[in-house]
């Protein structure tokens, strides 16, 4: 999962990978990271079977490691499937959502730099192949747009 974090003025946060990562080193991208068992084995059921609202406090919990800032409520934008280096599948759910505040800290070997980029500024940047076309989305709903398109660019 992904997270699309804004502030008030506009801006979006974007990190620069670090060399060291297997999948997309040097990209620039948006903080997230995985569903970990701690995110719902280690809490109490929310039914007698299952947990509710696992991803929305993984996706924070994500979000305050990578880049040690608080968000609002996320809002979900899409979901997207791609296929690792190493042949794994991964499920992608993006998301996005305001800036509450912290000072952002990267996590130590997770990223390298971080910048807070317009949309316009994002197409600048040597993003994953698609978050950038995300921001300009997530950009259009803010404005008020509530259904952007949304075109990839043909590799």
């Amino acid at each position: 999962m992904t997270c699309i974090v804004y502030n008030a003025e506009g801006k979006f946060l974007a990190t620069k990978r670090a060399p060291t990562k297997k999948v997309y080193p040097n990209k620039w991208t948006v903080p997230g990271g995985g569903l970990e068992p701690s995110d719902y084995a280690d809490v109490p059921k929310t039914t007698a079977d299952a947990w509710y609202q696992v991803v929305e406090s993984a996706l924070r919990r994500e979000v305050k490691e990578e880049v040690n800032v608080e968000i609002g409520k996320p809002e979900f934008l899409l979901d997207l499937i791609f296929i690792r280096p190493d042949g794994i599948p991964v499920l992608t759910l993006s998301y996005y959502a305001l800036y509450k505040g912290g000072d952002v800290v990267l996590e130590e070997g997770d990223a390298t730099e971080f910048r807070w980029v317009t949309a316009e500024e994002a197409k600048q940047l040597d993003f994953i192949e698609g978050i950038a076309e995300e921001i300009e989305m997530v950009d259009e709903i803010l404005k008020g747009n509530p259904n952007p398109l949304f075109e990839i660019r043909k590799g």
